[in-house]
């Protein structure tokens, strides 16, 4: 079916004479066959995005309709590629057309060519529904790439072929359903990118997410299957803290989405994931990543559907039984694509601009994250960890988009630009985030660490905002007029700030953190303020006490060897012990 285009305004065009087309269907515009989307009908007349530059293109041109839904290509192919917004592989757009992409290019998601090795798991005679599990490619040497029944399809495997050598086209089995009609099952899915993948059913999450960063995994935890927002102006280090998740969590698959991110920053993932090794297996850490790049100066429209094609492939994996973490940077500049194609179908405007529906867009992308009981035969379970990084203007968070993505997600990494200029990182501020799953989690902790994490955990936040209120009285009066009991408070929440919530990316031993290592470094901390409260009842020297060996060697504690810390902690808490207690010895002499 084909239509004439009547008005062209920047990726936004108008057509005629699409009466039978469907809202959210493919269409192709123009001589040069540009990918858009039909975003609303009024009789015969379609409003489309284009995913692509539109200069050139006129009314009169024509419009072809493909059909079908905005869809993603799942299958064996997709670890270890990076995409564009709209599901092109990069590197082939790059192979055909060079170092610009050329308009109207059309590249398949899944390589046709490339053989995989598939492994027969159903046999012939066996009854399938949605979601079980046909066969296996080793896609990568870390993800076994499990061939499930697509979603629609049941009945009795009719035959499933050997294992051998095919491409992802290739037919690989056969079910027939209850009508005696025949389903030929490729290695691919197609899944429209607008519709969240069902599922069995949804578990409230309950098992935290390992980082390695001490502030998110012991302050601000967040669960597999939980949302997170990482809001904070330029320069904060939100792309850093996504690198750092990107590279540490303890997921089985991480979907990086650049979405409208700078072309330095994109570059820098392009440059740094190839070379990053697997913590868990010593192999890159590419082999189990899929990374979409859309930059600032690809075309705007191609952001709204970046998020869509990243959080639809994280479903697909997370109903093979993996855990997948979705990392979005940043829902701003998604938003910002929302409101110019919102201000181009001149729809009433909401808060600054935006369209008025920004916060239920919002909620539908991170509801599609959590942990669910997949469909298919067999018990499995998967989860999808949804965070997205928020880009205020100015910092402001009162602005509409942090504001609606507050009302939804669950845990709030509040960066802040004076901790980063201070070389603080991660630049979170501990004043102004926040975890609502440590109430959900709390059990976990306790059954791995005993009822000491959590209680550890709540002391050092108490002394935290002890300071925080203590900060006003030193900026008023100084330090000297503070009593020995507050002055301990200041330097132990010092302590808690460089020597626990601080790490560097740079060193090793420092960059990732075992929650076992967290839990024992934060104890070494308060000891050493139980046992300097314990101590002032003698009235020691008080800079004495805050100048012992001891102390250096816990601010050194941190950069501890993975193998040996505990010994490391064990011999710093009895030297610390002996050290105060003999600064306490000697002030009640006096």
């Amino acid at each position: 079916m084909s239509g004439t285009i009547t008005k062209v305004s920047g990726p936004l065009v108008v057509a005629k004479g699409l009466a039978d087309a469907n809202v959210s269907d493919v269409v192709r515009v123009g001589s040069q066959h540009l990918i858009g989307e039909i975003l609303n009908m009024t009789g015969d007349s379609a409003s489309i995005q284009v995913y692509e530059e539109t200069s050139g293109l006129g009314p009169g041109a024509e419009v072809l309709t493909t059909g079908m839904p905005m869809s993603v290509e799942l299958g064996p192919g997709m670890l270890d590629n990076i995409y564009d917004g709209i599901q092109r592989p990069l590197p082939e757009m790059r192979r055909l057309s060079g170092d610009c992409i050329a308009r109207g290019i059309d590249v398949p998601a899944l390589d046709r060519e490339k053989v995989w090795r598939f492994v027969p798991v159903a046999k012939p005679g066996d009854s399938v529904i949605p979601g079980d599990v046909i066969g296996t490619v080793q896609e990568t040497t870390a993800i076994l790439h499990k061939i499930m029944v697509p979603y629609g399809i049941s009945g009795k495997v009719k035959s499933v072929i050997a294992e051998s050598d095919h491409t992802v086209t290739d037919v690989v089995a056969v079910v027939t359903d209850e009508k005696g009609v025949d389903h030929d099952l490729t290695m691919i899915q197609r899944w429209p990118v607008r519709i969240a993948r069902p599922y069995a059913r949804k578990y409230v999450p309950s098992r935290p997410m390992n980082s390695g960063q001490r502030i998110i995994d012991t302050m601000f935890p967040i669960a597999k299957g939980g949302t997170a927002a990482i809001p904070g102006p330029f320069g904060s280090g939100k792309t850093v803290v996504q690198h750092q998740l990107a590279k540490w969590s303890d997921v089985d698959i991480v979907i990086y989405i650049g979405c409208g991110e700078r072309g330095n920053e994109m570059t820098d993932v392009l440059m740094e994931f190839p070379e990053l090794k697997d913590p868990r297996n010593g192999e890159p850490l590419m082999k189990r990543t899929v990374l979409i790049a859309n930059t600032s100066d690809m075309p705007v429209a191609a952001r709204e559907a970046s998020i869509y094609t990243g959080i639809t492939i994280a479903e697909y994996f997370r109903d093979q039984g993996y855990d997948v973490a979705v990392l979005a940077d940043s829902t701003s500049r998604w938003a910002e694509a929302l409101r110019e194609m919102s201000g181009r179908l001149e729809e009433m405007p909401g808060e600054e601009g935006y369209p008025a529906y920004l916060a239920s867009r919002l909620a539908q992308f991170y509801e599609r994250a959590g942990v669910v009981e997949c469909l298919g035969s067999e018990e499995r379970q998967g989860s999808v960890t949804a965070i997205g990084a928020v880009s205020p203007p100015g910092g402001d968070i009162s602005e509409p988009v942090s504001q609606a993505t507050m009302r939804i997600v669950k845990v709030f990494w509040a960066l802040d630009s004076s901790l980063a200029y201070a070389r603080h990182f991660p630049a979170i501020n501990w004043l102004t985030s926040y975890s609502l799953y440590l109430d959900s989690l709390a059990p976990w902790y306790t059954s791995k660490f005993g009822e000491a994490y959590m209680k550890n955990r709540e002391k050092a936040m108490h002394i935290l905002q002890e300071e925080s209120e203590l900060q006003e009285i030193v900026r008023l009066v100084g330090q000297d007029a503070l009593s020995p009991t507050d002055r301990l408070t200041m330097e132990t929440a010092k302590m808690i700030r460089e020597d626990f919530l601080q790490q560097n990316a740079f060193v090793d031993e420092d960059a990732y953190s075992a929650y076992a290592k967290q839990y024992r470094l934060l104890d070494l901390v308060l000891q050493y303020d139980v046992l300097c409260r314990e101590a002032l009842k003698q009235e020691p020297d008080l800079d004495a006490l805050f100048t012992i060996p001891g102390r250096e060697k816990i601010g050194r504690a941190k950069m501890a060897n993975a193998d040996t810390f505990a010994s490391d902690y064990d011999a710093i808490q009895k030297e610390m012990e002996a050290e105060i207690n003999a600064v306490a010895a000697g002030g009640n002499d006096r």
